[in-house]
């Protein structure tokens, strides 16, 4: 019998018993035994402790727990920080002498902490288990705030996985994403109820200077249901699928054909990825506490009273408008209209933008609206009416650029310039990356332009290729950096299943809108190159799929990766930018139809994407009958006119 399994037949003294109707799980969301020590560690996390407390435990056995911490009444979180640190070093410490072989003349703490590891449990072992002290703070008042939090839109989550077809059950995940707070924001820069990040929010969103729909419970929801069905689609199994929600599409990939499996319990157990950390690794187990109390919470926490509904009026608007101009038309405040459309950035509010056209307004229902919405807004005058959006300005980085510096020039601050582009204050920024800057309104012009078609997606669809948490903050920056998953340079978003990874042979898979050229760029080496370690002609083109061996003769595997995962996410942000994902459709191939004309004709649809919803399928041997699915793409919003009318 293997330690792990010695060490979970060893505990389970002191922790809370499963709920009956839950110890099996569904066949859909299993709740394996073995795992049950996992669960049980975050039902104290999520349940007993406090932000005050917290658990001092093995971070890979974690029904090993050392110590409870309990600062109640006198801890702020650099308090917390520097008494669980120096906890840790005890525990280190100790973890070290008896990995030494001491066994007699122990100390009783000593002898404590010994009888926590199974009898025969090696010195090796104890030595590298002091390598594993973790501390993970409580979250128990957040989790009960959550729950009461979670009644406003708990019957909207529902009904959005539903349609999905995605297990209602994952109703629970914002309990572990963000404890349903719709302002939550990660130090990755993952923002709302669901925790999405920019590159793959936008994916299933609007996410631009004057919109972010991640801030929105209900559109989120929606996305966050789209987003988990994508997963699945991918994966084929609901706790990868889980998973990959916090580690990445591509990451759970890599992570099921390196094992052979996509059975959780051998990935948990035995998957050791370079991105695939503690976070990554609890994902699966900390969601089933979350749903196990979310689904009894009275068994926990006593009574739990969630919040109701609001009764909203929704109104599509037909043109660009002035917030003010809403605020008169509708009869009410600023202060209602942001509660209402929390979407709406800064910006907006401070007019800067305009509401946006399509932007679909929540209004308070009952008294306060004095008619249906729809006719208060077509007493808006057109002299209140834009036909475009405030266009943005733009800024292209050269070298030696900061975004301090850039804020500084452009009378704007680092935080406004970040929000503006969708990323992190403190993200890198490339030479030759465009910015947008925060913009001045225009002057106001009556809506008497067409409407622009939008035009249909760009297509490149040959056969061949010619020519991108909220399980609590720890103390230590390492465990900081692998609780950001498989975003760690490994993937454009973390929605992309593609395969950007150098081989350890020096090989890499091609992928849609790859070239040679590229490779070359990337290695700062010559194409002919390339050529010859592959025994190419000059005639040969790169084919989807097949693998490339590379030159490491002037740059590392690094600099080629980062350079790969650059190349891609700004080729998917661009499109992301325009388009989004509305919904999938499964087509059987008939006799006679190819990927490739379906695509570009029918679909509408770049070959990189379509690949990301068929990344096992090989689309130059598919046969009549073959399930192919095709994402359904669509106008983030309507091309403006380039002016407004009457400017």
């Amino acid at each position: 019998m293997s330690l792990l399994s010695r060490v979970l037949l060893t505990i389970g003294v002191g922790v809370m018993a499963i709920a009956p109707g839950l110890a099996a799980g569904s066949e859909a969301l299993p709740r394996p035994a073995e795992l049950a020590p996992e669960i049980a560690f975050w039902r104290r996390i999520f349940a007993e402790c406090t932000t005050e407390q917290g658990l001092i435990h093995d971070n890979r056995h974690l029904g090993v727990v050392y110590e409870k911490l309990d600062l109640s009444g006198d801890a702020n979180p650099a308090r917390i920080a520097r008494v669980a640190e120096t906890t840790r070093g005890r525990y280190e410490r100790i973890l070290r002498t008896l990995g030494t072989g001491k066994r007699s003349g122990l100390s009783s703490e000593e002898e404590r902490v010994l009888a926590l590891w199974p009898a025969d449990t090696s010195s090796r072992e104890l030595r590298a288990a002091a390598e594993r002290v973790r501390f993970q703070q409580g979250l128990a008042e957040r989790f009960h705030a959550g729950l009461e939090r979670s009644g406003q839109w708990r019957e909207h989550i529902i009904a959005s996985l539903r349609r999905a077809g995605v297990p209602e059950e994952l109703v629970a995940l914002p309990h572990v994403e963000s404890s349903f707070d719709p302002n939550a924001r990660s130090f990755v820069g993952a923002a709302g109820l669901w925790q999405f990040t920019g590159d793959t929010g936008r994916r299933f969103m609007r996410i631009d200077q004057a919109v972010d729909e991640r801030r929105d419970p209900f559109a989120s929801s929606d996305a966050a249901a789209q987003l988990l069905r994508y997963n699945y689609g991918v994966l084929g199994a609901w706790p990868l699928a889980i998973t990959a929600y916090n580690h990445g599409t591509g990451g759970m990939r890599r992570a099921a054909e390196r094992l052979g499996t996509t059975d959780i319990t051998a990935i948990i157990r035995r998957y050791d990825g370079p991105t695939f950390g503690f976070a990554s690794r609890n994902f699966y187990v900390s969601f089933l506490a979350a749903l196990e109390i979310e689904q009894d919470p009275e068994r926990f926490f006593g009574p739990v009273r969630r919040q109701e509904p609001s009764k909203q009026l929704l109104v599509e608007l037909p043109d660009y408008m002035r917030v003010e101009t809403l605020e008169k038309a509708f009869g009410v405040s600023r202060s209602t209209l942001q509660a209402y459309n929390p979407a709406l950035l800064p910006p907006v509010w401070e007019g800067a933008k305009y509401v946006p056209r399509g932007f679909v307004l929540r209004l308070p229902a009952g008294e306060v609206i004095e008619a249906p919405p729809q006719q208060l807004l077509a007493q808006v005058p057109a002299t209140a009416r834009f036909a475009a959006q405030v266009p943005d300005k733009t800024h292209k980085v050269k070298r030696g650029d900061t975004l301090s510096g850039i804020a500084h020039r452009y009378g704007t601050t680092v935080a406004k310039l970040a929000q503006a582009n969708g990323i992190r204050s403190g993200s890198r920024i490339r030479v030759g990356q465009v910015l947008k800057l925060p913009g001045r309104p225009g002057a106001p012009a009556q809506v008497t332009v067409a409407r622009a078609a939008a035009p249909a997606p760009e297509v490149v669809a040959p056969p061949v290729v010619k020519e991108t948490a909220n399980l609590p903050a720890v103390v230590t920056a390492a465990a900081a950096r692998e609780s950001q998953g498989d975003a760690g340079g490994q993937s454009a978003s973390r929605a992309d299943p593609s395969n950007y990874l150098v081989a350890d042979n020096d090989t890499v898979e091609v992928q849609a809108a790859e070239t040679l050229s590229h490779y070359a760029d990337w290695l700062e080496v010559n194409p002919e190159e390339l050529r010859k370690a592959n025994g190419w002609s000059r005639q040969r083109s790169l084919v989807l799929g097949q693998r490339v061996r590379l030159v490491f003769a002037r740059v590392n595997r690094e600099t080629f990766l980062s350079r790969r995962v650059a190349y891609h996410h700004d080729l998917q942000e661009a499109f992301f930018t325009r388009y989004r994902i509305a919904d999938t459709t499964e087509h059987r191939l008939r006799r006679g139809e190819s990927v490739w004309v379906l695509a570009s004709q029918k679909y509408k649809v770049p070959v990189w994407l379509l690949r990301q919803y068929n990344p096992t399928l090989d689309f130059d041997q598919v046969r009549p009958g073959t399930r192919v699915v095709f994402p359904r793409v669509v106008r983030v919003a309507a091309v403006p006119a380039a002016t407004p009318a009457a400017a």
